[in-house]
This record gives structure tokens, C-alpha cells and sequence, in this order.
């Protein structure tokens, strides 16, 4: 009995701040939209948005590329030339490899 009021006790001196206690664990770990929930919402939207910005770019030097060659009919040769290595009948192709971060 003794400890049961001593419990009794503890409680009531400290009421606000269990509750206090109480709302930070709800709000802060086990509600539906906890700040742990909202980092990681908050981490995969920035990466969504950096890959939108990544293929954007892409997109915009595909566009360039393709009007490029709708314009200059010499392109198709650059572009068979650099990125699929073809050749002409006698000739000799050397490529130097660069580090390309992607």
C-alpha cells in the first residue's frame, strides 16, 4: 500500500510533464504523421526532385541532338562517327577513354 501511494504521489507532482512526455512519443513516433515519417517523405522528395532535374537535362540534350540532326545532314555522320564508333572503308579509330561521372 505503501508504494502505491508513493506512486500515487510521483504522478500527481509530475502530471504535466508525463503528459508532455506522452504527446512528444505519440507525435513525434507514433502517429500517422510522425516527424520520423515526415524526414524520410521529406529525404525521397529531394531525391525525386534531383532525379526530375537529371532527366530534364537529358531531355532538353536529346531535343538538341535530334533537331541537330533534322537541320544538318552531316550530324548523322558525327553522331555515327562518336557514339556508335563507325567507320569509313580504311580508316583507323582510336578512343581515349575519360572517367564520366554518372
Amino acid at each position: 500500500m505503501d508504494k502505491l501511494a508513493s506512486l500515487w504521489l510521483f504522478v500527481r507532482r509530475r502530471k504535466y510533464l508525463i503528459t508532455f512526455v506522452l504527446f512528444v512519443v505519440l507525435v513525434g513516433f507514433l502517429d500517422e504523421n510522425s516527424i520520423v515519417r515526415r524526414l524520410g517523405y521529406y529525404r525521397e522528395e529531394t531525391r525525386l526532385r534531383g532525379e526530375i532535374d537529371r532527366y530534364r537535362a537529358e531531355y532538353e540534350e536529346n531535343t538538341r541532338r535530334l533537331n541537330e540532326l533534322a537541320v544538318d545532314s552531316g550530324a548523322i555522320e558525327k553522331i555515327a562517327r562518336e557514339k556508335y564508333l563507325m567507320k569509313k572503308p580504311n580508316e583507323d579509330i582510336y578512343v581515349f577513354q575519360e572517367d564520366i561521372e554518372e
